[in-house]
């Protein structure tokens, strides 16, 4: 999976074609959105939807710490989707994927979804944190907003690009960045997207497109 480096804010910044980020000063990595236990609070409540996406997304994860191997991992909110996602399959999974790398700081900076979700299991050993986390540069957050004094990089809008041609056209997941915050693609393989216009004035796009983060030409 390819990395894109740029420059925000003055400070360097890894866009992953995994969906999320990493700064290679402080060696962290920003993930948001995850939402971890969708598909199984969709079956819980009767909506046959595919399984599968808690397995994908730990294997991106497992992806990012083996190529950047960060020192610390902060979730931007909606670590887990709701109370559903506390069901046995999905826990011992999260376990697992958690003994192997038990020696890694994770934090969450606590977003809606986390609210109505509940805290993470304890043997997840997952720190809380509110909005905004200051962080070297960063002000974390999980919603949009700007922070004097720091550069905010938050989640929630999974921010999504139409590319089109005259007869077809394909929403891929984006990065967007304003002259003081920056909005991370949802991590989550299950999760929905709210477009992105172009033409808003001093935002610059980053799209996913399979292993590749392309920039968007205005």
């Amino acid at each position: 999976m390819a990395t894109l480096a740029i420059t925000v804010n003055g400070h360097p910044l890894w866009l992953c074609a995994e969906r999320a980020a990493f700064d290679p000063v402080s060696r962290s990595l920003f993930v948001a959105d995850a939402h971890f236990g969708k598909g199984a609070t969709f079956r819980a409540h009767g909506i046959p939807v595919p399984g599968g996406t808690t397995a994908d997304n730990l294997r991106r994860l497992d992806a990012l710490i083996a190529r950047h191997a960060p020192t610390h991992i902060y979730f931007l909110g909606d670590l887990l989707h709701a109370r559903e996602a506390h069901a046995a399959q999905t826990q011992a999974a999260l376990a697992q994927w958690r003994c192997r790398h038990a020696q890694l700081p994770i934090t969450l900076v606590i977003g809606n979804h986390d609210r109505h979700a509940g805290p993470p299991p304890a043997a997840l050993a997952v720190e809380l944190a509110d909005e905004p986390l200051r962080v070297g540069p960063w002000a974390l957050c999980h919603h949009p907003q700007e922070v004097d004094g720091a550069y905010a990089l938050a989640g929630h809008d999974h921010p999504v690009y139409a590319l089109r041609s005259r007869v077809d056209s394909v929403r891929l997941p984006c990065f967007r960045f304003e002259p003081k915050l920056g909005v991370l693609p949802a991590f989550g393989s299950f999760t929905g997207g709210a477009a992105v216009d172009r033409a808003q004035a001093e935002q610059l796009i980053y799209v996913v497109a399979e292993d590749r983060v392309l920039p968007v030409r205005p």
